[in-house]
């Protein structure tokens, strides 16, 4: 896939009415995925297709000073995330801090000299990195990560490759916000069967009420600093909260 350009190479433009299309054509696939972790890959999947000069892409969550690495394309990815962990330092390391005030990052050259990521820079060079770009992922309500994309070669990224991530990022941040939602959402109905399940084997275990076999589990969760679902799961395994 990629962009189609139009006129010769030196007056080359992206077709940006094919690229709508495209953006139309990916944000209902989006819609259409059933899981968070299929929106993710089909969000990073669509950086590489649609983004001129993307040979892989990622998603980067900053947890304090750990990152998680999310739906990689290729191991590339993953590589550089944990480097900008090690460093605590690079650009989608810094587009997914809360405080920055940043939403875009671009390295054109990574065999250029870079006096802000001074460590990054020659480290990532070491790692295949020729040039990339990191977005922050955020809706009104919340900053969700970063979507980081990379070339093997340098001064792939250019100002339409920004304007064109950009677009695709403020899509992404929209569907990976709502398939997060609907995760969560799950999750929540599941643990909730979970624990009645639970609260009914002690019950019909022990002749209780519905408030004592509640308290059985909730003083059980917090006694063994566990969770109530993973209380609630062990006794529906084993018919107790007990191991």
């Amino acid at each position: 896939m990629g962009w189609v350009r139009t006129g010769s190479a030196r007056e080359a433009a992206v077709d940006w009415r094919g690229f709508a299309q495209q953006m139309a054509s990916m944000a209902r696939d989006l819609l259409a995925e059933g899981t968070l972790d299929d929106t993710l890959k089909q969000i990073t999947t669509a950086a590489v297709d649609l983004v001129e000069g993307c040979d892989a892409a990622g998603i980067l969550v900053l947890q304090g000073k750990r990152v998680r690495s999310l739906a990689p394309t290729d191991p590339l990815v993953v590589d550089s995330d944990r480097l900008q962990e090690r460093l605590q330092e690079g650009p989608c390391f810094d587009v997914a801090r809360p405080e920055t005030e940043d939403r875009v990052f671009r390295i054109v050259d990574f065999t250029a000299k870079n006096d802000r990521w001074s460590a990054f820079v020659p480290a990532g060079r070491e790692l295949g990195v020729g040039s990339m770009m990191g977005f922050l992922l955020y809706t009104r309500e919340e900053e969700l990560g970063a979507l980081n994309m990379y070339s093997r070669k340098p001064g792939m990224f250019t100002e339409d490759s920004e304007t064109a991530g950009w677009l695709l990022a403020s899509h992404a941040a929209v569907a990976f916000a709502t398939a997060r939602t609907d995760a969560q959402l799950q999750e929540a109905i599941a643990t909730r069967h979970l624990i009645g399940e639970a609260m009914g084997i002690l019950m019909g275990r022990h002749h209780i009420t519905e408030d004592q076999a509640f308290d059985i589990l909730r003083m059980h969760s917090q006694r063994t600093n566990t969770k109530l679902r993973d209380v609630a799961r062990r006794v529906c395994e084993t018919g107790g909260p007990d191991a």
